[in-house]
């Protein structure tokens, strides 16, 4: 993007705003966290998250374009019928993973947890067999930051359930989601107030630890409006990816300004309107139910 014209600051925001939909459309770890302490069904949230994820890519892309319009970006051209074919011919085996993932869940050949696995074992097959860019010394080292990447979050996980369970003996989280509800009747303005709460929690911690933290909160919460738990995962998990590129602890920043090799003021400024973006798709799935639950109703219920 650089090469083509575009700013660095704008070419790292918007890749570092796009890679946080990773936790929206499936497989998405977020949605199996999620499952897991609410108990809702993992193959629905994998589903209720592909149209919203869409949607958000949507406003990013409005977004993009409005900004390159303003600022006289051109890019390049789109490229010949021969030059896609032989593009998507390049990318057909990586293109295949969330096919086999995704085909494997709802065909009922594997669970979502059984298909992390089949798809590791497929990405080492591709790696090795198809484009054989992977060595032994790299398989090496793939496992030991997979061992120190698994090692933090089991950390977080543990003591978030220590925490977790603190907070329920001492009737924290029952005196806390009772003040959420009795701040309003309204389930528009409660939900409103979630958000900005996740928003800001998004901003400060990374995702893993605000499951294990608030959805203990949340599920009073939910129980007593009857919001759909699938809905409800939906929009958290996209508050969540907002919170990735929302200063002043957003990782997919830090990661972005690291590879451009610019500022984190830098990017900061470049990722406000799509950031502003991202808050109005989430506004459409927030009061748009339907968004979230079509698929999961059509295709599970």
């Amino acid at each position: 993007m650089a090469k083509a014209g575009y700013s660095k600051s704008f070419a790292a925001a918007i890749t570092s705003c796009a890679s946080g939909l990773a936790i929206v459309i499936p497989p998405s770890i977020g949605f199996i966290v999620y499952g897991v302490i609410t108990g809702a069904s993992i193959s629905e949230l994998f589903l209720a998250g592909i149209i919203p994820g869409i949607v958000v890519g949507l406003f990013l892309i409005v977004a993009a374009f409005l900004i390159s319009l303003a600022r006289g970006y051109r890019g390049e051209s789109f490229g010949t019928a021969r030059e896609v074919l032989h593009a998507f011919k390049d990318a057909f085996w990586a293109l295949i993973t969330p096919v086999i993932i995704l085909g494997g869940i709802y065909g009922g050949i594997f669970t979502p947890t059984e298909a992390a696995a089949v798809g590791v074992v497929y990405g080492l097959f591709v790696g090795f067999v198809v484009y054989r860019t992977l060595t032994l010394k790299d398989l090496y080292e793939l496992l030991v930051e997979s061992c120190v990447s698994s090692a933090v979050v089991m950390l977080v996980v543990s003591f978030a359930g220590i925490f977790g369970w603190a907070m329920t003996v001492l009737g924290v989280v029952e005196r806390i989601s009772q003040v959420v509800i009795s701040l309003s009747s309204n389930p528009y303005v409660v939900m409103a107030l979630i958000n900005v709460v996740l928003i800001i929690a998004g901003a400060l911690l990374d995702a893993i630890s605000i499951y294990y933290l608030l959805l203990p909160i949340f599920m009073p919460v939910m129980a007593h409006f009857g919001w759909d738990p699938v809905w409800f995962g939906v929009v958290m998990t996209v508050n969540l990816a907002i919170g990735q590129v929302t200063p002043p602890v957003a990782v997919n920043l830090y990661v972005g300004c690291n590879i451009a090799g610019i500022s984190m003021d830098e990017i900061s400024r470049a990722v406000i309107p799509l950031v502003l973006a991202s808050i109005a798709a989430l506004a459409v799935i927030c009061y748009v139910p339907a968004i979230s639950l079509w698929l999961p109703n059509i295709l599970m219920r």
